[in-house]
C-alpha cells in the first residue's frame, strides 16, 4: 500500500491496466500468443471495446487523468479527453474479447475482433499494464481497499506514462487485490509491460456483430 498524507492518498507509482488491449495487427497478436511481450495499442481518434468474463488482479490502483487523443492519422490534430487510468501489477483474465470499428471511405466499417483466454486453465496473463478507460461496467470486489484523493508527487519520475496528465486532488483508490466479473469497457489506449494471450483468435470483417458488445 502507498503512504498516506493528510487530505488524501499519495500515489507514488502509477502502473497498469484493467483489461489488456493489443489488436493493432496480426503480427503483434501472433507474437503475444507465442510468449510474453511488451505491447501497446491505441486507435487514432477512436475508442475500442474490451470484454472479459473475469479478471483477477493484484496491486490495483485507479486515478483520474487526461489523454491527448490524436484525431488524424498523421497526428497533426489532437484533443484532450478525461479518462480513468486503472492499473494492476499482475492480472489473469478469462474469456477476453477486444474489438475496434474503423470506418473506411468507399468501403464501409471494418471490424477487428480479438479473443483469448477462452480455456479456464489457460487464461490471459499480464504484468505492469496501463489502461485509459472511458467507460466501465462490471461486478467488482476489492480486498484491503484504500480510497482517497490523488496527490501530485514529483517522486513518480519514470513511472508516469509519457504525455499523461494526472489530475491532482481528484478521486483515487488502490487495493491489494481486485476481482471484476462481467467486464464491459471502452478505452482510448492501453500499454503493457508483458502480455501473454493464450488461444489467440483474430478476425476481420464487416459484420457489426463482430463487436464484443
Amino acid at each position: 500500500m502507498e503512504s498516506q498524507v493528510r487530505g488524501g492518498t499519495r500515489w507514488k507509482r502509477f502502473a497498469v491496466v484493467m483489461v489488456p488491449s493489443v489488436a493493432a495487427a496480426a503480427c503483434v497478436g501472433v507474437g503475444l500468443a507465442q510468449g510474453a511481450l511488451a505491447a501497446s495499442f491505441s486507435v487514432s481518434g477512436q475508442q475500442f471495446k474490451v470484454k472479459a468474463a473475469h479478471l483477477h488482479g493484484k496491486g490495483f490502483a485507479q486515478y483520474g487523468g487526461i489523454d491527448n487523443v490524436y484525431t488524424s492519422p498523421t497526428g497533426e490534430k489532437k484533443t484532450k479527453v478525461p479518462v480513468a487510468i486503472s492499473s494492476f501489477d499482475t492480472a489473469t483474465i478469462t474469456k477476453m474479447c477486444q474489438s475496434v470499428a474503423t470506418p473506411i471511405p468507399g468501403i464501409g466499417t471494418i471490424y477487428l475482433r480479438l479473443e483469448a483466454g477462452n480455456n479456464p486453465d489457460k487464461p490471459v496473463t499480464a504484468e505492469n499494464l496501463y489502461i485509459d478507460v472511458a467507460q466501465l461496467d462490471a461486478d467488482a470486489e476489492f480486498k484491503d481497499i484504500d480510497i482517497g484523493v490523488a496527490v501530485k508527487d514529483k517522486s513518480r519520475g519514470p513511472d508516469v506514462k509519457q504525455g499523461e496528465s494526472v489530475l491532482p486532488g481528484g478521486f483515487a483508490q488502490q487495493a491489494r487485490e481486485a476481482d471484476l466479473t462481467g467486464v464491459e469497457q471502452t478505452a482510448w489506449a492501453t500499454t503493457a509491460g508483458t502480455f501473454k494471450l493464450s488461444g489467440l483468435s483474430m478476425k476481420l470483417g464487416t459484420d457489426k456483430k463482430m463487436e464484443c458488445f
